[in-house]
């Protein structure tokens, strides 16, 4: 087989099929591969018009049809079947090739795999790849680790056939080992936080108005007109707009209430308590998940704990849908504040010099989280690329401050009439948290000396003291 392909997919589900059509359809030949060639073949039979495939039955196939430096992009799945694919590749590649898994890998995997595939004198790239079938066909947005001089080779390709918004592509080299996968993973969980918080805000609607998914779908519509323009905006207004044909209700009142995940917002979560960063918007859209599918503690609880709520009712309408619409924002604000802290602690911790302004701007078009305010992310950043906390940003303070009264009514009315809202209310805590000139944690100091001595700080001097409780409960310099 000639060596004529320019890049390699093997792994043709639909991830990987359409990465291979949208690299086809970008005028690049692509080689492909699938374990079942059945796979191959009818990908090439079905879309062999859209550009140049070459079909190889086997994986040696597969390499002796790729240019060197190879390019050969991994769509398995995680985990152990991304090592047998990585093992059975190696063997067959040559010192420069690039392999890229651009599945949802976990980062600590990338970063070993990254690591070994180096002693052999290879490229391993982990990739993000994110916007769904869609997305990969159609443009994604793409966040690419690894050696940076990889991308100087792979960066073009991916670059091409990535999203554009206003013709910057939506594609950039993120940093070294896991970065990339780890930006990807962030993504994900703030993901979560952006879905929890509109589910929230489309029950407040539904709980405080009692109006029909469809007219909540109309003020979806509506608020994508605006500030809240964005990709998870607007297709819940599509998805409560549509009707169920074998019922005639509306759709989402015929869908059970039980959220599935695949792994990254737990993933997001335990780094964020591993790296100390308090993403509690992310966390809470994480258990809310969770609670949803705890279904013998929701039997057992449902009619039996007394909720002594009030009896909602709301007297201005369309001042309570803008109270929703102020505090969704500001609690959409939080969760990316969050994560764009994440990724700076993660950066540090290990040393990937990520710029945070480039990822906001790789994820204006493409993903899930595609939204209008990500301009406004990345404006920030290029203002300081040091700024420590989104939220102190001059326009995110101005634009939350906007709605910080709106915010307490929504958390207040909700825990009044009992309507869950786990997200919009761990944001606004997060929010006098962080904005608090003093906090409690000083009472927890003085516990903590108390019964483990584990010593504390004064305000008036430096050092670290330990009181002798047990004693005559004198300090010491500890």
């Amino acid at each position: 087989m000639s060596a004529r392909a320019q890049i390699g997919v093997t792994g043709l589900a639909v991830m990987g099929r359409n990465l291979a059509r949208n690299f086809a359809r970008n005028g690049f030949t692509v080689a492909v591969h699938n374990r079942s060639y059945a796979k191959t073949a009818s990908l090439v039979a079905d879309h062999g018009d859209e550009g140049d495939f070459v079909a190889a039955e086997s994986l040696e196939d597969f390499v002796a049809a790729l240019e060197r430096p190879r390019k050969v992009v991994i769509m398995v799945k995680a985990g152990g079947p991304t090592d047998a694919v990585i093992d059975e590749l190696t063997g067959l590649l040559e010192p420069g090739d690039i392999v890229v898994d651009a599945g949802n890998a976990h980062f600590a995997d990338t970063r070993r795999r990254e690591a070994a595939l180096r002693e052999q004198g290879l490229h391993f790239v982990g990739s993000g790849v994110s916007g769904g079938e869609e997305g990969a066909l159609l443009g994604p947005s793409i966040m690419p680790g690894g050696p940076a001089e990889s991308y100087e080779t792979l960066g073009p390709i991916l670059e091409k056939i990535s999203a554009k918004v206003d013709g910057v592509p939506c594609c950039t080299h993120v940093g070294p080992d896991g970065a990339g996968h780890f930006v990807k993973m962030v993504h994900n969980g703030i993901e979560y936080a952006d879905m929890q918080l509109i589910a929230e805000a489309y029950d407040l609607l539904k709980q405080g108005l009692g109006i029909s998914a469809a007219e909540i779908g109309r003020i979806f519509a509506e608020w994508n007109t605006g500030d809240l323009e964005s990709f998870l905006i607007e297709i819940t207004a599509e998805v409560l707009a549509h009707t169920d044909a074998e019922t005639g209700q509306a759709f989402v009142d015929v869908v059970l209430d039980q959220a599935e995940q695949k792994g990254t917002g737990r993933w997001t979560v335990q780094n964020g308590l591993d790296l100390g960063v308090p993403i509690t918007g992310i966390a809470e859209a994480t258990f809310a998940r969770a609670l949803s599918g705890s279904v013998p503690q929701r039997t057992a609880a449902a009619g039996v704990l007394p909720a002594h709520a009030g009896t909602w009712d709301v007297i201005d309408r369309d001042a309570f849908v803008e109270d929703v619409r102020l505090a969704l924002y500001a609690s959409k604000v939080v969760a990316y504040s969050q994560g764009f802290d994440q990724i700076a602690a993660a950066s540090a911790e290990y040393g990937w010099g990520i710029d945070r302004g480039a990822m906001a701007r790789i994820w204006r078009g493409g993903c899930i989280i595609r939204a209008r305010f990500l301009d406004r992310i990345t404006e920030a950043y290029e203002r300081d690329a040091e700024l420590p906390l989104l939220l102190a940003d001059e326009y995110f303070t101005g634009a939350v401050s906007n709605g910080v009264s709106a915010w307490r009514r929504i958390v207040a009315q909700a825990a009044l009439n009992g309507v869950p809202v786990p997200a919009f209310a761990s944001s606004l805590a997060y929010y006098d948290g962080v904005r608090a000139e003093r906090l409690p944690a000083a009472l927890i100091q003085a516990q903590r000396d108390f019964f483990g001595a584990h010593t504390y700080r004064r305000t008036d001097r430096g050092g670290t003291f330990h009181t002798d409780w047990s004693g005559d409960r004198t300090e010491n310099p500890a």
